[in-house]
């Protein structure tokens, strides 16, 4: 097969994602986060076109839409699952259809600043994060949850279960693959940690120019696809750099100091309910050795799982292996 174009293709791709952006806005009349009422509304916004295309989205306390899936059957098992930096609910379609097709319900939201959810300046960190998260389980009353995060949405998970879903007795089980707990930072009190130069080149990646970036990350160490031998999957890099560049700027580079710099010792150590803690010893985003082998070791219920070379985003290239895992931990 001839080595492809990435250039032409993303350049198609953006501007795919440009002309639907235009016309989904122009069509809507897309409401301003200003105008929204300050507190905790669940709807679905209907685009006046034929057909009414629906979109989920609920408004939390501070006005700020956010954009959720819900699919299966309503009184099924919930899981809830988080994404991580700087993608969208669309990263865990593998995980949805393989769980929905077995009858769990299954919710996936945008991020503040990410995907289809409002772009707004402020509050990109864990706390907001978290507290968006809730918004989502009360608007839809879901008990019982599993939470599965995934990166940045491994520190999501880590602080929802300790200040809201423990505490409100919603969440029953929580995973973490290839999360960012308890401190990706290097610091005097975290040693193993990356220097903060690692973030700061990711910073300016994100300023300079953030499309270039969001192909440099999924062709080379995310996936592994820069490991020799590794088989590459082109359409994976396309539909990374999709869901980042549908996001926002804004919250991209404030998010790198939230998935970076935020402490969770103290999340990990609160939170009760079994947890799975699943990495790869391959990863080359959040080494092993400075994320998942420490936090097992601060959860009072935690059961660590290693994948012998695998990636980053192990979820995708080996979503074949970790999905029959999930479902065997959910069964246990």
């Amino acid at each position: 097969m001839k080595q492809l174009d990435l250039q032409t293709v993303f350049d198609s791709e953006r501007r795919k994602l440009l002309l639907a952006s235009a016309g989904g806005m122009a069509i809507a009349g897309l409401p301003m986060v200003g105008n929204a009422t300050p507190s905790t509304k669940h709807r679905a916004t209907a685009h006046s076109q034929k057909g009414h295309h629906l979109m989920n989205t609920i408004t939390t306390k501070d006005g700020v839409e956010i954009f959720y899936k819900d699919w299966g059957p309503k009184d099924g098992q919930p899981i809830m699952f988080h994404h991580g930096w700087p993608l969208s609910s669309d990263d865990w379609d593998a995980q949805m259809l393989f769980f929905v097709q077995r009858g769990y319900r299954v919710i996936a939201h945008d991020r503040r600043g990410h995907g289809r959810s409002a772009q707004v300046s402020e509050g990109h960190d864990m706390d907001h994060y978290a507290a968006d998260a809730f918004a989502v389980v009360e608007a839809l009353n879901l008990t019982k949850v599993f939470h599965v995060g995934h990166s940045t949405g491994g520190g999501e998970v880590a602080r929802y279960v300790a200040k809201f879903g423990q505490p409100s007795g919603r969440a029953a089980k929580a995973v973490l693959v290839s999360a960012v707990p308890p401190l990706m930072l290097k610091t005097a009190s975290n040693p193993e940690g990356l220097p903060i130069e690692v973030f700061d080149g990711f910073r300016k990646g994100v300023a300079d120019n953030r499309a270039q970036l969001f192909v440099d990350v999924p062709t080379g160490p995310f996936y592994g696809f820069n490991r020799e031998g590794a088989k590459v999957y082109p359409g994976v890099i396309q539909n990374w750099w999709r869901q980042g560049m549908m996001g926002s700027a804004k919250a991209h580079y404030d998010g790198i100091k939230a998935f970076s710099e935020t402490d969770q010792t103290a999340d990990l150590q609160a939170i009760t309910v079994p947890t799975l803690v699943m990495h790869g010893d391959d990863d080359q985003i959040v080494p092993i050795a400075d994320a998942a082998l420490k936090s097992v070791k601060l959860l009072k219920n935690g059961t660590l799982k290693v994948y012998k070379g695998y990636s980053h985003g192990m979820l995708t290239v080996n979503a074949d292996v970790l999905n029959p895992d999930l479902l065997a931990f959910f069964k246990s």
